[in-house]
């Protein structure tokens, strides 16, 4: 049985022992759940990929406390300390050349010559971090390419008896997963939408982000079929056809709402516990229109991932 843990001091020193120890934890951050292992722990590591059954050619994020600890294991740059300034701790990741002699897994990063790092703003995840004094790797808490998970029930339901623990400490605030620059070529380039509008990081670069076509996988969560709940997704949905349920956006009529004012700050909040309401149901999901900008991105992001063939 998976032990659930709740974010007391207690809770926080045997969340930390157990990762000490080499098994699973799951730990919130202010995105989604995160399914963590000691990323020095080749073993460890090793067990994220066999609990989530994920590809092992899909790198893993590294979860570290400030951002002294991240220049540890990445070679650091102008670009670099000008986001972490901007938005660390907080909902994105950044993809750097990995240190020679990190003495990281090398299953965290699927072989290649990089690195995704991030300093998150959970407080009961910085303290597990603290509690460890090491780097921790953290997918979403679900089994690879469903719906990630953002509380601790959701994490149970997908991973009961295959991990030690969840940290229970509510909602994710943020609910959908970081945003993530690659800072490995010649210009930033946006490797994944999420949790922080591409529109602000573009701001504090003072340059429109690159983009790159997904044909390589080099970051987390660029899987094209990701997200994905048991039954069919169909986007953009002006009508609902016979036998649907419709997850809506804005003022309408519909079987759940991501956001009746419209407001796309609490629809990324929804969008995991929303599509796993209606996954349960076992009908085919059609999706109203998402506006495409800001978090709407992100948001379409995922939703184009949960509706790719399978």
């Amino acid at each position: 049985m998976t032990e659930t843990l709740t974010s007391t001091a207690e809770g926080i020193a045997r969340a930390a022992e157990l990762l000490r120890d080499g098994v699973l934890v799951a730990l919130p951050t202010e995105t989604v759940y995160g399914l963590a292992a000691d990323a020095r722990n080749g073993v460890a590591v090793a067990g994220i990929y066999e609990a989530k059954g994920r590809p092992s050619f899909n790198p893993l994020i590294v979860h570290l406390p400030d951002v002294e600890a991240a220049k540890r294991y990445v070679e650091w740059s102008d670009e670099a300390d000008r986001l972490a300034q901007a938005f660390w701790p907080g909902a994105l990741t950044l993809v750097l050349p990995l240190k020679a002699g990190s003495g990281l897994s090398s299953l965290v990063t699927a072989g290649l010559p990089s690195l995704a790092v991030r300093v998150p703003a959970h407080p009961a995840m910085k303290q597990v971090l603290e509690a460890l004094e090491g780097p921790v790797a953290a997918p979403s808490a679900n089994p690879s390419g469903k719906i990630s998970a953002t509380t601790a029930a959701h994490v149970l339901a997908g991973l009961q008896g295959r991990i030690a623990a969840v940290l229970d400490d509510g909602p994710c605030s943020v609910g959908v997963e970081s945003t993530i620059i690659g800072l490995t070529g010649e210009r930033p380039a946006l490797l994944r939408a999420g949790g922080l509008p591409v529109e602000a990081v573009e701001a504090a670069l003072g340059e429109t982000l690159e983009t790159v076509d997904g044909a390589e996988i080099i970051a987390p969560g660029q899987l094209q079929s990701h997200y994905a709940p048991g039954a069919a997704v169909r986007l953009d949905a002006v009508t609902v056809e016979p036998g649907e349920v419709l997850l809506g956006f804005g003022p309408m009529d519909c079987d759940l709402n991501l956001s009746p004012a419209g407001d796309l700050t609490e629809a990324a909040a929804n969008l995991f516990d929303h599509l796993h309401q209606l996954d349960a149901t076992g009908k085919p999901i059609s999706v109203a229109p998402i506006p495409d900008h800001g978090l709407g991105r992100a948001i379409n992001d995922r939703l184009a991932r949960a509706a790719a063939p399978r």
